[in-house]
């Protein structure tokens, strides 16, 4: 695995919810999972066997014990998905180091865009030394938060240019297309698709076709998907 990925552990007892949630990990540029497993002591292997493993998607109630506990002893960041609601169960999960907590069920979308931020997350912190601006960026980031960012003038036209392509368009486009329509590379479109995703100037949407991975659709708030 290239170390340009994020590398997910899913832990869910229901496979089809574990399935499920890695296949949106997997249709995401940057991420890939690592494993899935359905118990706390499969979690502890797959955590020696891929000591990469950067987050993990973890349920609260597991056939062996707590999956809140289960996070108080990882030293890779995690996310709470459960269907749990109690007040609790929340303080619990904060206190032990979740990152965030997503209740059952949700869109499929409503994940993506927490990946998104999660990466974008990394994407701030993966250095030596931080900021005031910088923490309080990356902490408004996973909460979902449209935080104004510091950036240099060629990026902000870049973002301006991707902006102004979609409401030309007036449809959702597919990370490919927006490259050629706004003429930069397509690694580099992915990049900026997430930042304004996970700033909530963009939506995300999995588009499911016949065979292979889902693609990434993309448009403006408002603007109806595709059918």
């Amino acid at each position: 695995m290239s170390r340009n990925e994020l590398s997910l552990l899913v832990v869910d007892d229901d496979f089809r919810v574990a399935a499920l949630h890695a296949s949106i990990a997997d249709a995401m540029i940057g991420f890939r999972t690592e494993a899935r497993v359905g118990s706390i002591a499969e979690a502890r292997t797959a955590l020696v066997d891929h000591p990469e493993i950067d987050l993990a998607l973890v349920d609260v109630h597991l056939p062996d014990g707590s999956g809140i506990e289960l996070i108080r002893e990882m030293r890779c960041d995690a996310f709470v998905v459960t269907a749990e609601e109690s007040a609790t169960a929340v303080r619990h999960a904060f206190t032990a180091g979740a990152l965030a907590y997503l209740i059952k069920p949700f869109e499929n979308t409503e994940l993506a865009r927490r990946l998104a931020g999660y990466a974008q997350y990394r994407r701030i912190v993966d250095t030596t030394t931080l900021g005031q601006a910088q923490v309080d960026s990356a902490v408004a980031t996973m909460r979902g938060d449209r935080v104004p960012q510091a950036r240099g003038d060629e990026s902000s036209q870049t973002e301006k240019s991707i902006l102004g392509a979609f409401a030309d368009q007036a449809r959702p486009m597919f990370a490919d297309e927006l490259s050629s329509v706004v003429g930069i590379s397509p690694p580099t479109a992915r990049r900026y698709l997430a930042s304004l995703v996970a700033d909530g100037q963009l939506v995300m949407k999995l588009r499911y076709g016949s065979t292979g991975r889902p693609k990434q659709e993309y448009r403006l708030p408002g603007v109806e998907s595709a059918p």
